[in-house]
């Protein structure tokens, strides 16, 4: 009996500092294992399959009436596979490194650029094949205390600080976040984070954006990227998140991100739009997620704000033809995203499924989004305004694998057509060493 009793009490303790280590990481995998084994090589995957039910030409806003009637179109994607690796050299020191391989890991895309007349574009979506979405050294003093040096996740927003494809039901990430912000965010810098009692905490000192790459239909989404081989560093940027997990099943935080944004660019030019004006970045976030009795329920509201949006359109590199630069059409002073997902795991209800720790969650999510809120000029994009319904299932035949099905419903404005679409698709996230 006093066996019995020890094993269960050993049992439970490590359940707890589990679940512990997971809360502190918010998110971070890399994080939570290089701390348990000197070598943690891990990652995660997506497979995905879609058929829209609109229509994809050019100018199917400018001209909605004429392509209410055209056919559908699909597609067969990797939206990201991504390699972990880890190392734990001790007296503190950790090494984490994420390798994404996005869209199948190319460099150089042949884009069709909507807001340049359709002009077929060879896009720079970065400076090499493979893009290194972290690469850091860590100390760790002590849990309420840790440095982190390197290329680092940006944690503002729902999306970037909890972007692996388990900690969403869609088979894409959220639309309305990943479509004005970065993601997944990630920027060299330095971060100095922990967790004390219910409360973790991270603040991060980064190299600013770059107001080259704003648009008119992702806001600072590209903002982040750099077509060269290094990020400029011009201007600095600066972000902060906390979080609370007093409440049982619920963690609810804050984040939000400050810096400069025009001039933030190679060349920097020394007189004119670069040098008079600053382009003020203001990123403001709060989320959550809940789990618990078989539910798990998240949500985000964002809010941006940028300073001297009118004058993007005219900085030295967005002039420029030659550059690699997005170069028409003005960018919105403000940009807003909120969503909400819910999903109850049915298989709870059926014992044998349950024993076997096999899921199944039916789920809901509502978005809406705009990163066009503010004309610019009296210049409107209202096709920009959306509201996005979601519906569908995802299994778990283990814990570490997901295959997803989903009916999602894209509404705008009623002078355009609306955009149904079905996503099926299958995700992992897992370690192996």
């Amino acid at each position: 009996m006093k066996r019995k009793t020890t094993l269960i009490a050993l049992m439970t303790a490590l359940l707890s500092t589990t679940a512990t280590m997971a809360q502190e990481s918010a998110g971070d995998s890399v994080m939570t294992h290089a701390r348990g084994n000197k070598l943690s090589v891990g990652g995660y995957g997506e497979v995905a399959y879609g058929r829209n039910f609109f229509s994809d030409h050019v100018s199917r806003y400018s001209e909605p009436e004429l392509h209410k009637n055209d056919p559908s179109h699909g597609k067969f994607d990797l939206p990201h596979v991504v390699v972990y690796m880890g190392y734990d050299f001790g007296h503190g020191w950790t090494m984490g490194s994420e390798i994404e391989f996005e869209h199948g890991g190319n460099g150089l895309a042949y884009e069709k650029e909507n807001e340049e007349g359709g002009e077929w574009e060879q896009e720079v979506e970065k400076g090499g094949e493979v893009e290194l979405e972290q690469f850091w050294i860590q100390k760790s003093f002590s849990r309420a205390a840790n440095l982190r040096f390197g290329h680092i996740v940006v944690p503002v927003g729902l999306n970037n600080a909890h972007h692996e494809p388990l900690n969403f039901f869609t088979v894409y990430r959220p639309e309305g976040e990943n479509t004005i912000l970065p993601s997944t965010w990630h920027q060299t810098g330095v971060s100095f984070f922990g967790r004390y009692g219910d409360w973790r905490y991270e603040a991060q000192l980064l190299a600013g954006l770059n107001a080259d790459n704003f648009t008119n239909t992702g806001w600072i989404h590209k903002g982040a990227t750099s077509p060269l081989e290094y990020d400029v560093a011009n201007k600095y940027g600066v972000a902060l998140r906390i979080d609370n997990y007093s409440l049982p099943g619920l963690r609810i935080g804050l984040s939000g991100y400050y810096g400069q944004s025009i001039g933030n660019s190679y060349p920097r030019n020394a007189s004119g739009v670069d040098a008079e004006y600053k382009g003020q970045v203001v990123v403001a976030s709060a989320d959550f997620t809940y789990k618990g009795y078989n539910w798990i329920v998240r949500g985000q509201a964002d809010w941006g704000y940028l300073g001297d949006a009118a004058q993007l359109k005219y900085v030295y590199n967005r002039l420029n033809s030659k550059s690699p630069f997005k170069h028409s059409a003005f960018v919105s002073k403000n940009a807003y995203a909120v969503g909400i997902e819910a999903g109850y795991d049915i298989f709870s209800q059926i014992e044998c499924l349950h024993n076997q720790q096999k899921k199944m969650y039916l789920f809901g999510r509502y978005e809406q989004y705009d990163p066009y809120a503010t004309p610019t000029k009296g210049t409107e994009y209202s096709y920009t305004a959306v509201k996005r319904i979601a519906a569908g299932l995802n299994y778990h035949p283990v814990p570490q694998i997901a295959i997803k099905a989903e009916y999602n419903h894209r509404m705008l404005k009623k002078v355009y057509n609306n955009e149904p679409s079905i996503n099926i698709g299958v995700a992992y996230e897992g370690f192996f060493l």
